[in-house]
């Protein structure tokens, strides 16, 4: 019945705030719509907590800059993406191109004027990155929301990162601030069956520019997921192969199991 009324409070909601969203669009500058925006996010996390039982505990706010930087989060739910959006001021979302091509979302994420990322990649996807939708966030001293795995993860498992998030790091020569989670143990990918409890969203110490691509990409992935995994219960009992290659057909991840391993069999 609580997931029903989720359901029904989440949808009606996202509507709600759609239809307003639109004469906001008409008016100059983003500052009003990015603040509706953030308290329909924030509207979430409170139907989390009174509806769900899932309470947000935020830690580690201090590591954020006042500045522009890069916030690197795991993802583990749809509920994450409302979390950090709920409690940082006017953040920047990195999103694929295809949604741009969306009648209105792609209006509304114009005017939010998200950081597009060409989902085809490659050379040319990389420096349009770079030359221009960094160059624009650098300009006005954004700070910006990127999920570096680039897919939802079951709760003990992970994708390979994405080295896009060095080529932004590297461009933008500002702090990265990786982000741990536990929130998918409450609200599980996309599942709409939740359950009650503490949440952790955990803001860690922030990764200074400068690193070259193989120090930072090991850096960021250790500090997500050793922090990550730290937040799990003592009894969860982890995956023999964590890594997850995504396969389009299903739609989801297949664990990568060594060659070695393969070989011991």
């Amino acid at each position: 019945m609580r997931s029903i009324i989720f359901q029904t409070l989440y949808w009606s909601t996202s509507v709600f705030v759609a239809l307003v969203a639109l004469p906001l669009l008409l008016l100059p500058g983003r500052k009003y719509l990015m603040i509706w925006v953030q308290r329909y996010s924030q509207m979430m996390v409170y139907w989390m907590e009174k509806i769900q039982g899932i309470e947000v505990d935020y830690r580690g706010v201090d590591n954020i800059p006042d500045g522009p930087c890069i916030i690197a989060s795991k993802h583990q739910s749809w509920g994450d993406g409302y979390a950090v959006f709920a409690k940082i001021n006017d953040l920047a979302i990195v999103t694929g191109d295809h949604l741009e091509k969306l009648p209105l979302v792609g209006t509304i994420l114009r005017k939010m004027d998200a950081v597009v990322v060409d989902s085809c990649g490659g050379a040319h996807a990389r420096d349009r990155l770079v030359n221009e939708e960094i160059e624009r966030a650098k300009s006005k001293r954004r700070k910006i929301l990127i999920f570096p795995e680039g897919h939802l993860a079951p709760v003990g498992y992970h994708y390979r990162y994405r080295k896009g998030i060095f080529h932004m790091y590297k461009a933008y020569s500002c702090p990265v601030v990786p982000v741990a989670t536990n929130l998918g143990l409450f609200w599980p990918m996309e599942d709409w069956t939740m359950k009650p409890g503490l949440a952790v969203i955990e803001f860690l110490e922030p990764i200074p520019p400068g690193l070259d691509k193989d120090r930072f990409m090991v850096e960021l992935e250790n500090r997500i997921e050793d922090a990550s995994l730290a937040l799990l219960p003592d009894d969860f009992e982890l995956p023999k192969y964590r890594e997850l290659e995504y396969d389009k057909a299903t739609d989801s991840g297949i664990p990568i199991i060594p060659e070695t391993a393969t070989e011991d069999a």
